[in-house]
């Protein structure tokens, strides 16, 4: 189902946009095409530019509290300045790059919990205020990220949720000022050692960077901490491991040599509240300066976009 809206760049009487999506389900180093549909209103408007950009709702922790905000992380001009006269209609077709680090929403055809991810269409008319028309997308895991996926569901791995933290992760390549934490309860066969696992992904044209965040349990005089492993594949690789065998190595490699990777990347804080790499990750994340247009917007603003539930739960647990 395609979701859209009718907006009028000045109330009754202006012209109005509208984008239909061909298809809104894509994935990471994919396009988005579509088309931007514009009808005049009662007078003719100067257009001074169409630009589309994918938004989606990320966290960010400041010194004393946590906070989601809207982020307008990737856009694309569609049009430059032109008149549209009254009840003109135009379609400007157009083909969106998405870029290779955006997040997964959708998995198996269920929406991630925890998961937004929207189109917004933007129509700037000359001494008038900005309209918009948001669609709803859904961006699906590469071949990579299924086995991954998968081989954590295959070891017995319950999927907890998913979301966004503002930030760049040290030591890693990364193009835009977020990642995706995807969260699961332990399985019964790492109950032991470990609570919760918290997997990310930054993927590239050449292959992805998994980085885990195991948080452990503490032993009869250890206190529990968080452990990290950074773990780098190739695309070429997807059909060509048994990926259980791999993430099984990656999950006790990575709670075994707790030590070294503490020294590597700094103190650690501790979370046991779940925020993730903001605070777990300690001295990992850097502050990132927000390069990318539009900025943060009010948290509500997407909520009252996206209308509807997008049901479903990956893993089935909540």
């Amino acid at each position: 189902m395609v979701f859209k809206k009718m907006l009028s760049a000045f109330g009754v009487g202006g012209p109005s946009v509208d984008t239909v999506l061909t298809n809104p389900n894509t994935r990471p180093g994919l396009t988005l095409d579509g088309q931007v549909n514009l009808v005049g209103g009662d007078a003719p408007a100067a257009i001074e530019q169409v630009v589309i950009g994918l938004m989606t709702r990320v966290e960010v922790e400041g010194h004393d509290a946590e906070y989601s905000g809207t982020l307008e992380f990737h856009r694309m001009a569609v049009s430059g300045a032109f008149e549209l006269a009254p009840k003109q209609q135009l379609s400007i077709p157009f083909q969106l790059p998405v870029p290779w680090e955006t997040p997964i929403t959708d998995v198996y055809g269920q929406r991630l919990h925890g998961m937004t991810m929207g189109l917004r269409t933007e129509l700037a008319v000359a001494r008038a205020v900005d309209k918009s028309d948001l669609d709803q997308v859904a961006v699906h895991p590469l071949p990579v990220h299924e086995r991954i996926l998968e081989a954590f569901q295959r070891l017995g791995f319950r999927f907890k949720h998913a979301d966004l933290e503002r930030g760049h992760i040290r030591g890693v390549q990364q193009t835009l000022p977020f990642y995706q934490e995807i969260e699961f309860f332990a399985s019964p066969q790492y109950a032991n050692t470990i609570r919760e696992v918290e997997l990310t992904f930054v993927t590239s044209q050449r292959g992805v960077d998994v980085i885990l965040e195991c948080d452990k349990r503490g032993g009869f005089l250890s206190a529990g901490h968080d452990a990290f492993g950074r773990y780098q594949v190739s695309h070429a690789d997807v059909d060509r491991v048994d990926w259980a065998q791999v993430v099984d190595g990656w999950l006790r490699e990575t709670t075994s040599r707790y030590g070294s990777l503490r020294s590597q990347y700094g103190p650690s804080h501790g979370h046991g509240h779940g925020h993730g790499r903001g605070h777990g990750m300690g001295g990992m994340v850097a502050g990132a300066a927000l390069g990318v247009a539009g900025g943060m917007i009010a948290g509500e603003m997407i909520e009252d976009a996206f209308e509807g539930d997008f049901g479903g739960d990956f893993g089935g647990d909540e």
